[in-house]
């Protein structure tokens, strides 16, 4: 049966919707048309609304077939199906990413103005759509769901094909859909008015919502400082150009207010600063009243060359000489530094960590490869945790072997249930907590 308009889907789908009453539930609507009928689900759940920006790339010569979707903290979707029917090169593709993400960014602005987005960490997160044809951009969604800390991901569209449903029950814990029609051409078929929602109905909608103020008191579920209505602003919180020697990298720094010490992500296996999982980590710190800095440790003309992702002497180099620019800036001088690292980029802090005259605080390895950084684990001073995946079998054995080196302070530990990625529900939030109580119990005092 077609739906009047994207009101009347909304208030069709909140009625599937209701187990969620009374939760701690966050509702995100894709923009344009995913709003109107994310804010009926709102209204009807009592619930806060907030956008959550993806951008369709399309296929250069068929913009409307899409090859994958972006969306915000960094999720990237790729449909290998369509790239590989289309011929699509990695440098078609990128160039095509490049374009959407400005124009992401710029709905980003536009949709949330100078309002704060709502904290999505530890909660219920339902993301809305008017309808899914493919679904790349309904993962990309779940994606950002996921990286801005939801414990848990509910996708709720009007319509969807029956196949589109069944593949997202892998990106989403769970999927409410009104219709799944076998015969689906386009959403547009199941609607009587399907016009196109503005920007400025996206706008008034969300003032519509629920305030803000009673948005943000919301107590943090991992840890943490407990509710706040009106959270500080942070000191700093911008993009940076760090100085490795004479390179020039790109980078990020967060300092919150009252910051005890400051944390340097190495990113590992070709990641960058805009890593979705570790720019939740960094969240986590930030809120827990850490800086963070998230940087490029490679260049764009160095990670064309995979080895370079493995050179753990080039990494670990590159690290130091990262730290030392980042001692020298006024903000960070009389602060404690630690180490992040992900993957080969644990091996490049614990390598970091073990210069001399290093003087890092505390270090943190999830799902590393501590065992790449050889003989330089017997010289690192600095306490370190080891986080891995009960079932990333190869690495974690990898990691007891590295952490029978250590001759610090250490500890292993494993997360039940997760893979090397983190990426089961709940996995991610609970090393991020962990890596959070270990730096805040070992960073806790100034530099000298």
């Amino acid at each position: 049966m077609p739906f009047i308009d994207r009101a009347d889907a909304g208030r069709r789908l909140a009625a599937l919707l209701d187990h969620l009453r009374g939760s701690d539930v966050v509702v995100v609507g894709l923009p344009r048309g995913g709003v109107p009928v994310a804010f009926e689900v709102a209204r009807a759940l009592g619930a806060p609304l907030d956008v959550i920006a993806v951008r369709k790339v399309g296929v250069p010569f068929q913009p409307e077939l899409a090859m994958g979707a972006i969306g915000e903290a960094g999720a990237r979707v790729v449909d290998e199906r369509v790239v590989a029917a289309a011929g699509i090169s990695s440098e078609e593709f990128a160039a095509v990413e490049a374009r959407e993400r400005v124009e992401l960014e710029r709905r980003v602005r536009r949709f949330r103005g100078e309002r704060p987005p709502v904290s999505l960490v530890g909660r219920t997160v339902v993301v809305v759509d008017d309808g899914i044809a493919t679904g790349s951009t309904a993962r990309a969604a779940c994606q950002v769901a996921r990286a801005r800390g939801a414990a848990r991901v509910v996708l709720a569209i009007p319509v969807a094909p029956p196949e589109s449903v069944a593949t997202l029950s892998r990106d989403a814990d769970e999927v409410v859909c009104v219709e799944t029609p076998v015969r689906f051409f386009a959403i547009g078929e199941f609607y009587e008015d399907f016009t196109q929602t503005s920007d400025a109905e996206v706008i008034a909608l969300l003032e519509r919502a629920v305030p803000l103020a009673a948005v943000t008191a919301h107590p943090t579920a991992i840890g943490g400082r407990g509710p706040s209505a009106t959270p500080d602003p942070p000191l700093r919180d911008e993009d940076v150009e760090v100085r490795a020697g004479t390179l020039r990298l790109s980078g990020h720094l967060t300092v919150p207010e009252g910051v005890t010490g400051i944390v340097v992500f190495a990113h590992g296996s070709g990641s960058s600063r805009h890593s979705p999982r570790n720019r939740f980590v960094a969240s986590v710190l930030n809120r827990d009243g850490l800086g963070t800095l998230l940087f490029d440790l490679l260049t764009p003309e160095e990670e064309v060359d995979r080895a370079n992702v493995f050179d753990i002497s080039l990494l670990g180099h590159r690290l130091v000489e990262v730290t030392r620019w980042l001692r020298a800036d006024p903000t960070a001088a009389t602060l404690r530094v630690g180490y992040f690292g992900a993957s080969t980029g644990a091996a490049a802090a614990l390598w970091a960590a073990g210069a001399p005259d290093a003087e890092i605080a505390a270090v943190v390895s999830r799902g590393g490869r501590p065992d790449l950084a050889a003989d330089r684990l017997a010289f690192v001073a600095a306490p370190t945790l080891l986080i891995v995946g009960g079932h990333d079998d190869v690495v974690l054995d990898l990691n007891r072997r590295a952490a029978a080196q250590l001759r610090c302070e250490h500890r292993l530990e494993v997360v039940p249930g997760a893979t090397h990625l983190f990426e089961e529900p709940g996995t991610l939030e609970t090393a991020a907590a962990l890596a959070s109580g270990w730096f805040v119990g070992h960073m806790a005092t100034s530099r000298t």
